[in-house]
């Protein structure tokens, strides 16, 4: 049996290598590829515009920006204590949530989700991380795709806690600017078992009128089961037959979350919902998980900024980078370059010995 000439040999295996290095890229950067890297700075440069947008109309509204805790001046960071607070927040968390770079690696992680154009994305917030609000409607809006939002006014420490300037004014803002045509499918008023039982009566007594004022629908469920029922059921009528294709959850709603302990072992960003417990303990991150449905975890902001290669309460914040709408995108872009300039090697190495072989 004859055996190919070395060279022969060597042209098989750069080949080979040729190929490999080819399905690397492929495989490995799928998600960062061209189509999503597009969409992912579109995605940032959608939120930098809508923070641009905010400021004359936080302003119009009477919201005084208070330099010394909005050290980026974004109007997205609220007060220390209001009659609408519902829990304690870090001010370094949310002044780093204000980012506009979340929102490419918002658009990353709904890809590798599965969500394309067409599809719904439920969002889930409660008002505790605004920027992470525009992120995720930026992102969602810049992939083609649905949102349908449940959000809960009550918010945290430094959240969307301004009686004057809730989450709901945040929306209508960026509605009235053109930046998104996006309404909230249905209000609650949030904080513990959903009903402001945290807040003072006064705070719960204002958003209860607010909400009911608003027109939108509301969910006051304060028995999970049947809070979660209510939301899967706004969920699938706001999705009007698309498919559900991700679960956002922003901040840390007690309907979102349930009460299982396990629900603090989630990792942030695109995560795997491993513990499904009873219905008495789910919320919507464990409901969406039971039913196939990807779950992108935005809470313990931290650690979702080191995953996003992005840096921790910048100032200034960071425009739109070109490529893929972030540090993390850089990095994907320049190991794409190595791989591809390997590749080149390869083939033009592969060429050489062809043409040795013929002479």
């Amino acid at each position: 049996m004859r055996t190919a000439p070395a060279n022969l040999r060597w042209i098989y295996a750069l080949g080979l290598l040729g190929i490999l290095f080819f399905a690397a890229d492929r495989l490995v950067f799928k998600a960062g590829g061209t189509p999503s890297g597009a969409a992912a700075l579109r995605a940032t440069r959608i939120m930098a515009e809508a923070l641009e947008a905010l400021k004359p109309c936080a302003a119009g509204r009477g919201v005084v920006i208070d330099p010394s805790t909005d050290l980026n001046r974004t109007a997205l960071i609220g007060l220390e204590e209001s009659p609408i607070t519902t829990s304690l927040g870090q001010l370094e968390a949310k002044r780093t949530a204000a980012n506009p770079n979340f929102a490419g690696c918002l658009v990353r992680m709904l890809n590798e989700a599965g969500v394309r154009s067409g599809d719904a994305v439920a969002v889930g917030a409660s008002s505790s991380f605004p920027g992470m609000i525009l992120a995720a409607l930026s992102a969602v809006r810049s992939i083609g795709a649905l949102p349908v939002v449940i959000s809960s006014l009550g918010a945290s420490n430094w959240g969307a806690n301004r009686p004057a300037f809730t989450q709901l004014e945040i929306l209508d803002c960026l509605r009235n600017a053109g930046i998104f045509d996006v309404r909230p499918a249905a209000l609650a008023v949030g904080g513990v078992n959903d009903d402001g039982s945290d807040m003072p009566e006064e705070g719960r007594s204002f958003l209860r009128e607010k909400i009911r004022a608003s027109g939108y629908p509301v969910i006051e469920e304060s028995d999970l089961i049947s809070n979660v029922r209510a939301r899967m059921a706004v969920y699938e009528a706001g999705a009007a037959g698309k498919r559900i294709a991700a679960f956002i959850n922003i901040g840390g709603s007690w309907a979102n979350m349930g009460v299982d302990p396990s629900i603090l072992e989630l990792r942030p960003g695109l995560t795997a919902v491993e513990t499904i417990p009873p219905p008495g303990k789910r919320g919507m991150i464990q409901e969406m998980a039971a039913r196939g449905v990807p779950v992108v975890h935005l809470l313990f902001i931290k650690g979702l900024a080191g995953r996003c290669g992005l840096p921790w309460d910048p100032v200034p914040l960071p425009g739109p980078d070109a490529g893929e709408g972030g540090s993390a995108g850089r990095s994907r872009g320049a190991a794409r370059l190595i791989l591809a300039l390997a590749y080149l090697a390869l083939a033009a190495a592969a060429l050489a010995m062809v043409a040795r072989s013929r002479i």
